[in-house]
């Protein structure tokens, strides 16, 4: 099963808050959170969203581009 999350419009360190919170409240039989973040104003939320030093959790499995730009999929445990 896939979750949505939509973090337009945060700032980094707000966005950052959120994504972990979402995913440690998240039931165990989700299995994607898809992070729309946005392409065509820059990409800050998009390089926090890939990168592991940023966005935390020991549920993320992995990372994945979808094929719209302004999101990403998280992979969970």
């Amino acid at each position: 099963m896939r979750e949505t999350l939509d973090i337009h419009g945060m700032s980094e360190y707000d966005a950052i808050k959120t994504i972990e919170q979402t995913i440690a409240a998240l039931p165990d039989d989700i299995k994607e959170l898809e992070i729309i973040h946005g392409y065509s104003r820059g990409n800050v939320l998009k390089d926090m969203v890939a990168n592991p030093r940023k966005v935390r959790s020991k549920r993320i499995k992995r990372r994945k581009y979808s094929k719209n730009p302004g999101s990403t999929v998280l992979e969970l445990y």
